[in-house]
């Protein structure tokens, strides 16, 4: 038997203390090497962008993936890349994320809001719109852990 599926996430994730650590010079090459580390899971990234501490994911799944375990493993890959490629040996993301679903017809549209990133943080800082995505999807959250 077939099982068709579209199991796609908005994953949002921060540097540590949000350290402004990710570089506009190789922040590219960066979402590129997390696109790659998600096709090696076997997962299908569809848009990888952020800001100078933090960085969205639009990924499809698979069913028998464990979406806290691909988040541990996109961390720790784009970890030892940093510290290894960029020389920043006392990088770290933060713990925890955030993660929303999202349905085939939201797909392209939050394509786009990750692909915006640079212009969207011009205007709004990162507390702001995590409080904001976690709000409007009706998630209950701890203000101190958004900064």
């Amino acid at each position: 038997m077939a099982a068709y599926l579209s199991l796609h996430y908005h994953i949002v994730f921060a540097t540590k203390g949000r350290a402004t650590a990710l570089d506009k010079v190789w922040r590219e090459e960066l979402h590129g090497y997390m696109g790659g580390t998600l096709k090696g899971l076997g997962a299908f990234p569809q848009a990888i962008d952020g800001w100078n501490d933090h960085v969205h994911v639009l990924v499809g799944l698979r069913a028998t993936h464990v979406l806290a375990d691909v988040v541990r493993e996109l961390k720790k890959a784009s970890t030892a890349w940093i510290k290894e490629e960029k020389g920043l040996r006392s990088f770290a993301w933060q713990e925890g994320y955030a993660a929303f679903t999202v349905g085939w017809r939201e797909r392209e549209i939050v394509r786009k809001y990750i692909e915006g990133q640079e212009d969207h943080h011009r205007k709004h800082a990162y507390g702001e719109e995590v409080q904001r995505l976690l709000s409007e999807a009706g998630v209950e959250f701890d203000p101190k852990y958004l900064g």
